[in-house]
């Protein structure tokens, strides 16, 4: 019965997520799409290099490093350019 509830539990979480994420307009959309390039590129990296080995691991960690910073960076661009937020205001040059 636990079992039952929760997986009804989960599928309306889904639902609810699908739906809210769907009235998210394009440009953020197009931002998600890139964050998540990135984030799978840096694991495609670690895999290869569990799988490979790590001879040379300056070389490693820059592109796995290079990767999770332009996915951080590419959050704060969808944190800036969300209308939605009204914490964040932008002002250049105090205008």
């Amino acid at each position: 019965m636990a079992k039952s509830s929760a997986t009804k539990d989960a599928q309306a979480l889904f639902h609810s997520l699908r739906s809210a994420y769907a009235a998210t307009p394009t440009n953020l959309k197009i931002i998600d799409l890139y964050v998540i390039f990135a984030i799978s590129t840096a694991l495609i990296q670690v895999v290869y290099m569990a799988i490979v080995g790590s001879f040379p691991f300056n070389s490693f960690l820059s592109g796995v490093l290079s990767c999770i910073g332009t996915a951080v960076l590419a959050v704060c661009l969808r944190i800036q350019v969300n209308k939605e937020n009204k914490e964040f205001k932008v002002s250049f040059l105090g205008i």
